[in-house]
């Protein structure tokens, strides 16, 4: 099934690669980050637009589905459950705005697995209601990609919306085993200055609260617990340098942060580290995008 589709807080573009991978042609994307811009460009030729919110509306070219990972900023004005006026002064409003202009048969959102309980619910609630005032029927999910074959505990809120009410959708069911062995480099290859300070090492050592097995990313947490996991924690793009340590000796590299994430070794890095790991750590996990991606299409061309 052929289909447009537009890429909206597109970031390095993991959910772009996930619905071109069943068939999509993307026809717009935006993207404010200047250095997520670079790095998308260099992966799909197209200069992200910036700011969404400077961005005329029906400029924006028809499309059958609107995906997008909406940052996850305090929705602090959202609580009083009056849909869309409550939406107002977030980003939520501009992806609204473009819904009722558009009307895309089909959308699919991304975001914190915390949304659903933000401010007690009420903010989930007036998400809910305000897609579901625009005429979309709205499911809504948790996924993890531990559960589709990514080394990496990412649990993250999906809703996806269709404007025909009778499209029988269900989100995909994760089986999928993973092998953090997979997507490791070799010791020998790494780079000398992704490898800790023994200083370092011997903290996380006295951390340790079981003795570990191989290969593992060790996660220290704010009480300074260190776990020695098969997988690793969720990728953060604030976290610190040391947060997440393979085998306790060394920091991922950048391909490796990619690989957590299930893009592919295809994909082109070209910023700096120090960006790199910004950029996984805002990404989505590329294999979870394909699965909701091959689901949504399969409702519709029943349909």
């Amino acid at each position: 099934m052929s289909f447009k589709f537009i890429d909206l807080f597109a970031g390095i573009g993991g959910i772009r690669l996930g619905f071109e991978h069943v068939g999509g042609e993307c026809v717009f994307s935006s993207e404010w980050d200047i250095h997520a811009q670079k790095t998308y460009e260099a992966n799909f030729g197209d200069l992200p637009n910036g700011d969404i919110t400077k961005i005329d509306v029906k400029t924006i070219p028809d499309h059958d589905i609107l995906v997008g990972g909406f940052p996850c900023q305090a929705f602090s004005i959202i609580g009083k459950m009056d849909g869309f006026e409550d939406t107002r002064g977030t980003l939520f409003f501009n992806i609204v705005e473009i819904l009722k202009e558009k009307k895309p048969t089909a959308f699919m959102l991304e975001n914190v697995k915390q949304l659903k309980t933000h401010d007690k619910g009420n903010t989930f609630k007036v998400i809910l209601k305000t897609l579901e005032d625009l005429g979309y029927t709205v499911h809504h999910t948790v996924l993890n990609a531990l559960d589709f074959g990514v080394p990496q505990k990412r649990e993250r809120t999906f809703i996806v919306g269709f404007l025909n009410e009778n499209i029988n959708f269900e989100f995909p069911i994760g089986d999928k085993a993973y092998d953090l062995a997979d997507i490791l480099e070799p010791e020998s290859e790494v780079e000398s200055k992704f490898f800790v300070s023994e200083e370092i090492r011997n903290n996380r050592i006295k951390g340790l609260k079981k003795e570990p097995a191989y290969p593992s990313i060790w996660h220290q947490n704010i009480s300074n617990n260190v776990s020695p996991l098969p997988y690793s924690c969720a990728l953060r793009a604030g976290a610190s340098y040391n947060y997440l340590l393979i085998n306790g000796i060394r920091r991922p590299t950048s391909r490796e942060l990619l690989r957590l994430q299930g893009f592919p070794d295809s994909f082109k890095i070209v910023v700096p580290y120090t960006q790199l790991r910004k950029q996984a750590g805002n990404s989505v996990a590329v294999p979870v995008i394909k699965e909701v991606a091959t689901a949504m299409i399969k409702a519709l061309e029943v349909k």
